[in-house]
């Protein structure tokens, strides 16, 4: 254990936060999302929820200052829902606490999935909700 630090970062995890350099992206997936067949690291994290695990990683994680938009959502796909996903109000509330007026981006399913086999890392939740996939660009101190 570790002073400071949430429990919910495993010890893998921790080491691929310390390694990404600015511009690294990392992908949180739903329990959904092929996080396994995406990107060249996979952190499974089941047992605990996005929302979670975002306030976690956010709480040792800079996001990019450079960019529009450093925070990407997967877009709805179209006629599968009414409105916005309740989870996105929960990961802005987040974000918000940790870096407020960052600024979120939208991007269609399958640019998300093309843009998750190049990121850093992606970590396995065990989230439930539906379009519950956020993509974190890395920033500086």
């Amino acid at each position: 254990m570790l002073k400071g630090i949430s429990p919910l970062l495993s010890p893998e995890l921790l080491k691929i936060l310390a390694e990404m350099g600015h511009g690294d992206e990392l992908v949180i997936g739903d329990a959904n999302f092929p996080a396994q067949s995406m990107g060249q690291r996979c952190v499974r994290e089941d047992g605990h929820g996005g929302v979670e695990l975002l306030d976690a990683i956010l709480s040792l994680f800079p996001l990019d200052t450079f960019v529009d938009a450093p925070v990407n959502l997967m877009q709805v796909v179209p006629g599968t829902m009414d409105g916005e996903p309740p989870i996105w109000k929960q990961f802005q509330a987040t974000v918000e606490k940790h870096q407020p007026g960052t600024a979120f981006g939208q991007v269609e399913r399958f640019a998300f999935y093309d843009r998750a086999r190049k990121a850093y890392a992606c970590v396995a939740t065990g989230e439930r909700s539906l379009y519950a996939c956020i993509i974190l660009k890395k920033g500086v101190l």
